[in-house]
């Protein structure tokens, strides 16, 4: 088993972490996942994440979304910021497979609302077309509707798994990663828990440490290559805080902060979005005793510290945990290879002096 970041002794940022230091601390947040290795070239796979276990069509969860750079496709995404609300799980796949996905989504809320018209389905994506046979197509409506439905809410697998099988993230393996942030009772008490798709690139940072340029490797060391900072990453951030869809909006937007910890370069290709969503039973849509009195502006700078600390370290995870994957690019019959970072490596360079 791959470490994780606090195994290496890394501590991103100041509030301590959930149970299982993942985004199903919040209570109620569900994650599924499936992952299509078949073949020389099929690299892939589905996350889904689940805001509750009931019907989330029936009982929407208020949502917010953030932008930085919108070189992606991103369904679902102009209903979500105008009604501030999710009323499907989010899934995360391929970039060719987002069709199939919204697909499967729409049947999996239809069956459980006979009376439903329109179904907003969210499905965001990064291309892992590096590593995977892209084109080939090979995630189908069934793996998506096996993640939703084994969706749990226990640890959630990180690295080389789910939507994340054949991501690249700093020249090295991605994956799915994962985090969480427990805010101290006269802060709230809430939990904030991120998971990110990392598939993006720039200068590697572990904890402010400059991992990527101690290994030699990252975004415009020739001045010329561009190859490890475009791609993707989708960010999902879920908290019990008692949140309006204008501050999960605001909440989201603090993801990128975490991204820029860990060296992202938020280049011309890359895809960066983040998506909030609280759980508080006060919030949903309907809710059955009637909506709570929004989270004060005034209070909100620590949940956006706890956002950003979660997402810094699930992308640390999501490398950390990752595996190195190979495949054979079908037009050209060349193995591909991916190496996962090297753990000695970063242990060493976390022990250098100038590590800080």
């Amino acid at each position: 088993m791959r470490p994780r970041a606090r195994d290496l002794g890394l501590r991103p940022g100041q509030f301590a972490p959930g149970p299982l230091n993942a985004i199903t601390d919040v209570a109620g947040v569900l994650v599924g996942q499936e992952t299509r290795i078949a073949g020389e070239g099929t690299r892939t796979g589905v996350t889904a994440v689940r805001p509750h276990s009931g019907n989330l069509f029936a009982e929407r969860v208020p949502a917010g979304l953030a932008v930085i750079n919108g070189f992606g496709k991103l369904a679902g995404a102009t209903q979500l910021q105008e009604l501030g609300e999710l009323e499907s799980p989010i899934v995360l796949v391929n970039t060719l497979a987002v069709g199939r996905a919204v697909e499967a989504v729409v049947d999996w809320t239809l069956a459980r609302n006979p009376e439903a018209r329109s179904v907003n389905a969210v499905v965001g994506e990064t291309n892992d077309g590096r590593l995977n046979d892209i084109r080939a197509r090979g995630i189908t409506s069934q793996d998506v509707l096996l993640a939703l439905d084994g969706a749990t809410d226990g640890p959630v697998a990180e690295g080389s798994v789910g939507a994340g099988t054949g991501t690249v993230a700093f020249g090295w393996k991605g994956g799915i990663g994962t985090s969480s942030r427990l805010l101290p009772a006269a802060l709230g008490g809430f939990t904030v828990g991120a998971l990110v798709q990392s598939n993006y690139g720039g200068a590697l940072l572990m904890d402010g440490v400059p991992v990527g340029r101690m290994l030699g490797r990252f975004y415009l060391r020739e001045h010329a290559d561009k190859g490890d900072a475009d791609g993707s990453v989708m960010v999902v951030i879920a908290t019990d805080a008692p949140l309006s869809d204008r501050n999960l909006a605001r909440l989201a937007l603090r993801a990128m902060a975490g991204l820029a910890r860990t060296g992202a370069a938020f280049s011309d290709g890359s895809g960066d979005y983040a998506i909030a969503f609280s759980t508080h039973p006060g919030v949903r849509r309907p809710a059955a005793g009637g909506m709570v009195a929004d989270w004060p502006n005034e209070r909100m700078s620590p949940l956006f510290v706890a956002a950003a600390e979660a997402v810094e370290e699930a992308v640390l995870n999501s490398l950390l945990r990752a595996t190195t994957v190979e495949s054979r690019d079908p037009a050209t019959g060349r193995k591909r290879r991916v190496e996962a970072i090297d753990i000695e490596a970063v242990r060493a360079a976390l022990r250098r002096p100038d590590a800080g």
